[in-house]
C-alpha cells in the first residue's frame, strides 16, 4: 500500500475502534435514564438494579473511549496536517464546544456513581440526564466536523488561500443538522438492541422460571420496545439524509445506489453488486422509481447518475454493499422489535428460543451497521477530504513510513478490546444480579458504590 491508503487505513481503523465505545458512550445513558424512571414508578428494585449495572459497564466503557478518541484526535494532526489547517482556521469552534459537553459528562457521571446512594430520586436521574447530554453533545459536535467535510460553508478558498471566514456558518452547515440527528437516533437504536442481545444470550442459557430470567426478560422488553421507536426515526431521519446527498452530494448518491446514467424515475436497487463494467448493479432487485421519490418528494425527481462526473471523481462502488446493509439492517431491528412487541410482549407470551437467537443477533448487527455507516460517510466523500475544495491527496502528511505504526495500533486495539471484554467479564462474574438484588433488599448495604 502506498502512503496515502496506510494513513487512512491507520485512522479509518482507529476510528472504526473507537465508534463502538462513543456509540455505546451514548446510547447506555439513555437506557440508564428510562430504568431509573421505571424504578420510581414501579419501585421494583430490577429497574434501578439494571441502573446500577449499565453504569458498571458504561464507566468501562469510557474508560476505553476516552484514550481512543484521544488517539484519533493525535492522528488528525499528525497524518491530515493539510486538513487540519483548513479545520484550525474555520471549522474550531465544534472542538471547543466538546470539551464543555465532556467536562459535563464526567462531572455527573462521578456524582451519579459516588454519590448516588446519598442523592434524592430526582437529582440522581436529574445526573443522568445531564450526562445523556453530555454525551449527546460530544458525539453531535464531533459528528458536525464530519458534516462540514461533506457540505462545507462558511468560508472561500482560491489556490490553497483561506479567506472570507464565518465559523457560525460554518457550524451550521447544510447537512449539520440531519447528520447530528442521524448520529443520535442511531447509537439510541444500536445501545437498546446491544443490551437486548445481551439479555436474550442470558435468557437462552438459563431456565426460564429463575429469578435471573425475569431481570433479563424485563431489561429485554424495555430495549426492545426503546430500540423499536429509535428505529423507526433512524428510518424516516434517514429519508431526509437521502434528499441531503441527492441535493449536495449526487455522486455519492449515485454510487450509493449503482445509478450510472441521470433519470427521472430512478429505481431503488436493493442486494447485488455494482459493475464498473457493465455499468449495472448485478443481482439486483429493483423497486421502480423509489429513488427519484425518496430525493425530491416525487417520481419525477431527476438523480444525477455518475456517468455525468469525471471517473476520476467517483467514489469507490462497494459504497452501494454499505449502504444496503444499513438500510436492510435498520429495516430489519424495526420488524424484529414489532413482532416481538405484539407477539409476545402485548399478547404476554414467552418469547420462543429462536427469537432470542435472532435478537441476540440484532446487536453485533447494529454495530456493524455503525460501522457500514461510518465507512460509507467517509469513503463515499472521495477523492476529497473537503468536498471538492481539498482532496484527500493533498491533506495527507508527507512523512513515509507509516507501515510499521499501522501494525503497532492494530496490535494495540486489539489488546484493549481483549482488555475491556474480560474486564467485563470479570467484573459481573464477581458481581451477579443475586448480589445486587440483596444489596437491594438490605438497607444500610450500598447498591450504587459496590466496586468489588
Amino acid at each position: 500500500m502506498d502512503d496515502l491508503v496506510i494513513a487512512r487505513s491507520l485512522f479509518g481503523t482507529t476510528m472504526g475502534f473507537h465508534i463502538i465505545f462513543a456509540t455505546l458512550g451514548v446510547g447506555l445513558p439513555l437506557m440508564m435514564i428510562i430504568a431509573e424512571l421505571m424504578y420510581q414508578k414501579t419501585k421494583d428494585y430490577h429497574y434501578v438494579i439494571m441502573a446500577k449495572r449499565w453504569t458498571k459497564t458504561f464507566a468501562i466503557l469510557l474508560g476505553v473511549g476516552i484514550p481512543t478518541g484521544t488517539i484519533a484526535g493525535t492522528q488528525l494532526s499528525l497524518l491530515w496536517p493539510g486538513f487540519m489547517e483548513v479545520i484550525g482556521k474555520v471549522m474550531v469552534l465544534p472542538f471547543q464546544i466538546e470539551i464543555y459537553a465532556f467536562f459535563l459528562e464526567a462531572l455527573f457521571m462521578s456524582i451519579y456513581v459516588y454519590a448516588a446512594e446519598r442523592l434524592p430520586p430526582w437529582a440522581r436521574t436529574l445526573s443522568l440526564v445531564l450526562v445523556a447530554f453530555g454525551a449527546m453533545a460530544s458525539a453531535v459536535l464531533i459528528s458536525n466536523v464530519h458534516s462540514f467535510e461533506g457540505t462545507p460553508a462558511g468560508f472561500k478558498m482560491e489556490n490553497g488561500v483561506i479567506s472570507d471566514v464565518q465559523p457560525w456558518v460554518a457550524f451550521f452547515n447544510p447537512s449539520f443538522i440531519v447528520t447530528a440527528i442521524h448520529v443520535v437516533l442511531t447509537a439510541y437504536t444500536t445501545g437498546a438492541f446491544v443490551i437486548a442481545a445481551v439479555a436474550a444470550f442470558k435468557m437462552l442459557r438459563i431456565g426460564p422460571k429463575s429469578v435471573d430470567y425475569l431481570f433479563h426478560k424485563k431489561a429485554l422488553k424495555i430495549c426492545v420496545i426503546t430500540g423499536g421507536i429509535f428505529a423507526l426515526f433512524t428510518a424516516l431521519n434517514g429519508h431526509v439524509v437521502t434528499q441531503k446527498l441527492h441535493e449536495y452530494q449526487p455522486e455519492k448518491l449515485a454510487a450509493a445506489e449503482g445509478l450510472f446514467e441521470t433519470q427521472t424515475h430512478a429505481p431503488l436497487t436493493m442486494l447485488g453488486y455494482t459493475d464498473r463494467e457493465t455499468q449495472e448493479v448485478k443481482y439486483g432487485i429493483e423497486i421502480p422509481w423509489a429513488l427519484s421519490f425518496l430525493s425530491g418528494n416525487s417520481f419525477d425527481t431527476e438523480v444525477i447518475g455518475l456517468n455525468d462526473f469525471p471517473e476520476e471523481e467517483w467514489p469507490p462502488l462497494f459504497v452501494h454493499t454499505l449502504f444496503n446493509f444499513m438500510v436492510i439492517t435498520g429495516s430489519m431491528l424495526i420488524v424484529i422489535a414489532l413482532f416481538i412487541y405484539l407477539w409476545n410482549f402485548r399478547r404476554k407470551r414467552e418469547i420462543p428460543k429462536w427469537m432470542l437467537v435472532i435478537l441476540v443477533l440484532s446487536g453485533p448487527m447494529a454495530m456493524m451497521s455503525i460501522e457500514a455507516g461510518w465507512i460509507f460517510a467517509c469513503t463515499g466523500r472521495q477523492p476529497w477530504t473537503i468536498y471538492r475544495m481539498l482532496s484527500t491527496a493533498d491533506s495527507v502528511t508527507t512523512s513515509t513510513n507509516l507501515g510499521p505504526l499501522f501494525a503497532s495500533f492494530a496490535v494495540v486495539y486489539a489488546i484493549l478490546g481483549i482488555a475491556v471484554v474480560s474486564v467485563l467479564l470479570y467484573y459481573f462474574k464477581r458481581n451477579t444480579i443475586q448480589d445486587d438484588i440483596y444489596r437491594a433488599e438490605q438497607k444500610g448495604l450500598p447498591l450504587y458504590g459496590s466496586n468489588s
